[in-house]
């Protein structure tokens, strides 16, 4: 006899496990596919020389006591063997730019993050109150950023621009880049991007600003822990290559390696154009097809990793956000290739032995998916490899030594502390992540037509949902976030809230 699951939930990245769990704890028969040899998608970790590196989770906003996304994790029944190290205090992102030697903070705590920044710009304390306000204004504007409350969207909050709102915050323009100066996060066009992009993404992070001990990977990994105890199968190698139907309604997926999976509902947690062809075009509207077509993806990035030396380069427990000119914030990913890299993001990880020395470092800088074109057609994963040869390899180095390049001007004699060299490239985060040309976060945003890239969790199909980074808010937060929505739309608004609400009471009480 065939087995039927209440949900099944295709692709493993925080959206999907956090959706699965939900509906797991409302005694729900679940099943996860995964196409991949890890889980958790951006959670992904990987390890060299027996270090562990993240590849997209370098740190986490909102998770102290009372925020938002302890009170997530906390629901989800993760968050005590969580394994975190709060960051710096007085700055968890260091702003820096050209020769300047100055490191420009963010804090930690409102107050602080204003008190940190007064020093550098004592005639903008009052404006950087504002700052601070604001950014919270437009959160607590955000379905679900509060975990109950509002559902639905504030359209004035929607079409909020960033470059003008920065610009009418302050006219100091070095204080403008430095508010900007974390915009990585988003793969920023800070020009066009609506101004609730930027105001999610920072607000946690001001609120409270932590690293996973041990990779990002842990959160996937509790969260598998926890869906096993609650009875959920999840399966790894099984990508979903096709759809059965039974007139508008998902019967059925079929696996590569032909399993076939029924369920009454399911959940799509992989890239909306991969997602858009299991369907086929035929199903679709054509105007929702081109809307999605027409979608530009937010930007690759190619990273280093730098296994060092034993006790050569002193640790630093905060991340630096460097550009070449102030001017750069604005539109950072848009590069001349001659002079790359011309922004990177620069983390460490302190060494287990000697915490006040770093084991290893990390720098991520932009990079076009173009310029790895010439190998599209390779596929290279733990599961399926394929080796891209020769000028793969040579222009991979070419691109580290390069970064090395940028990084020596910060950190003199680099060369002689680094033991070994690891890369990572658009095709990599394409491979492993499954995002659509090897993006970061999904798709542009855009202040002008923010509804252009807004999707709702219900399809059109009765019984197809979705969540993940393509739909709304990427990151851990909006993902989370958004799993929580589709899930509301399958099991209902008010119990879930109820749900919640139990728990804040409970959690409250002890």
């Amino acid at each position: 006899m065939k087995k039927t699951y209440d949900i099944l939930i295709i692709g493993s990245g925080i959206g999907g496990l956090v959706s699965a769990l939900i509906l797991a704890k409302e005694g729900l028969k679940v099943c996860v596919l995964e196409k991949n040899n890890q889980y958790g998608g951006n959670l992904q970790t990987f390890s060299r020389d027996k270090l562990i590196f993240d590849t997209g989770v370098h740190y986490l906003g909102g998770l102290s006591k009372g925020q938002n996304l302890h009170q997530f994790f906390s629901y989800l029944e993760i968050i005590d063997d969580l394994e975190l190290q709060k960051m710096d205090e007085n700055g968890y992102d260091k702003i820096t730019f050209g020769d300047d030697e100055i490191e420009y903070p963010h804090a930690q705590g409102y107050e602080n993050f204003v008190e940190q920044l007064s020093k550098y710009f004592p005639e903008e304390r009052e404006n950087l109150e504002d700052y601070c306000e604001e950014i919270q204004r437009v959160c607590n504007h955000f379905p679900r950023y509060n975990v109950i409350g509002k559902d639905s969207y504030s359209e004035e909050i929607l079409h909020l621009n960033t470059k003008r709102f920065i610009e009418s915050i302050t006219q100091n323009k070095k204080l403008q880049s430095v508010l900007l100066g974390s915009n990585f996060l988003y793969a920023g066009d800070s020009e066009n991007i609506p101004f609730y992009v930027h105001a999610l993404t920072v607000n946690s992070y001001i609120q409270s600003a932590y690293k996973c001990v041990k990779g990002g990977s842990q959160i996937s990994k509790l969260l598998i822990r926890k869906l096993r105890e609650y009875g959920a199968d999840v399966h790894k190698h099984s990508e979903v290559s096709e759809f059965i139907f039974n007139d508008n309604v998902l019967s059925s997926v079929k696996t590569k390696s032909g399993k076939e999976y029924f369920a009454k509902q399911f959940i799509s947690n992989i890239e909306i154009r991969s997602l858009t062809r299991l369907i086929g075009e035929d199903r679709l509207k054509k105007s929702f097809l081109n809307r999605v077509l027409s979608w530009e993806p937010v930007s690759s990035c190619f990273s280093v990793y730098l296994v060092l030396k034993p006790q050569t380069i002193p640790n630093f427990n905060y991340n630096i956000y460097h550009y070449s000119s102030d001017e750069l914030v604005w539109n950072a990913y848009r590069y001349d290739e001659k002079s790359w890299p011309e922004t990177y993001m620069l983390s460490s990880t302190p060494s287990k032995h000697h915490p006040e020395f770093a084991e290893s470092l990390t720098a991520i800088s932009y990079m076009d998916f173009d310029e790895v074109k010439a190998w599209e057609t390779t596929v290279n994963t733990v599961a399926e490899e394929y080796k891209r040869g020769k000028q793969y390899e040579k222009f991979k180095l070419e691109k580290a030594e390069k970064m090395i390049d940028a990084l020596e001007k910060k950190i003199p004699d680099l060369r002689d502390s680094i033991k070994n060299i690891y890369t990572s490239s658009p095709l990599s985060y394409r491979d492993y992540i499954g995002s659509f040309d090897g993006n970061m976060y999904g798709y542009m945003k855009s202040s002008e037509n923010p509804l252009k890239t807004m999707v709702s969790p219900r399809t059109k199909i009765d019984n197809l949902f979705l969540t993940g980074q393509s739909v709304n808010m990427h990151g851990i937060l909006g993902c989370t976030i958004g799993a929580f929505n589709t899930c509301a739309e399958i099991v209902g608004k008010e119990k879930l809230d109820e749900r919640l609400t139990q728990m804040i009471k409970n959690n409250n009480e002890i």
